[in-house]
């Protein structure tokens, strides 16, 4: 099988998936998984929800072979689908009892050792990169104790360079709304930085 090119597009690589290459799939998620982990990780903090929510994110395209609309971005659509599970997960956060993702994947044609292989192949999760350095750490750290939709949208622009519109159609929110927000999630940033870490010097 021809190795895929960098210069195909995403809806040209869907379109592979959608006629039963499933090479295509696996290129996709080696394009996206890093982008997507380090997204999660700077809104989840919790290793064990993100890796839930990643892979279930990548189930979810997975299994819209035969839906998906190859019109549209799939990096937005991808990121729309991460937030709203993000956000699932941490309203569930305090339930003790939790369904194996493994059960999700019971009745599709494809078996989830499989998606798995497809997430994980190839190169590792980027965890040296988001665990690595003192500044980066506090960072995470303040992010991770601001309210769910400032940190969100902080994560969404700073940590993942989506524009105003980007956002405003991942949140579904009005841009207006997505400025004011970021505008005030910089604001709340700046303040609890200064709180936490204001009166020490970073090298």
């Amino acid at each position: 099988m021809k190795p895929f090119s960098k210069k195909q597009t995403d809806a040209e690589l869907f379109a592979q998936y959608a006629a039963g290459e499933e090479a295509a799939f696996r290129e996709i998620v080696s394009r996206y998984k890093n982008g997507l982990y380090a997204f999660l990780w700077n809104f989840l903090n919790r290793q064990d929800m993100v890796e839930d929510v990643f892979q279930e994110t990548f189930l979810q395209l997975f299994n819209s072979r035969d839906s998906f609309d190859t019109s549209r971005p799939l990096r937005p659509w991808l990121f729309t689908i991460a937030a709203n599970k993000a956000k699932d997960a941490l309203r569930k956060q305090q339930r003790t009892a939790t369904i194996s993702i493994g059960a999700i994947a019971d009745s599709q044609e494809m078996s989830f050792d499989s998606v798995l292989n497809a997430l994980t192949s190839d190169s590792t999760m980027p965890y040296e990169e988001l665990e690595g350095g003192e500044i980066a750490l506090q960072v995470r750290r303040v992010v991770a104790d601001m309210p769910e939709n400032l940190r969100e949208i902080l994560v969404l622009a700073y940590f993942n360079k989506f524009s105003y519109k980007q956002m405003a159609q991942i949140l579904s929110i009005p841009i207006g709304t997505v400025k004011s927000r970021l505008h005030t999630a910089v604001g709340r940033f700046a303040k609890d930085w200064k709180a936490a870490f204001g009166s020490r010097k970073t090298k």
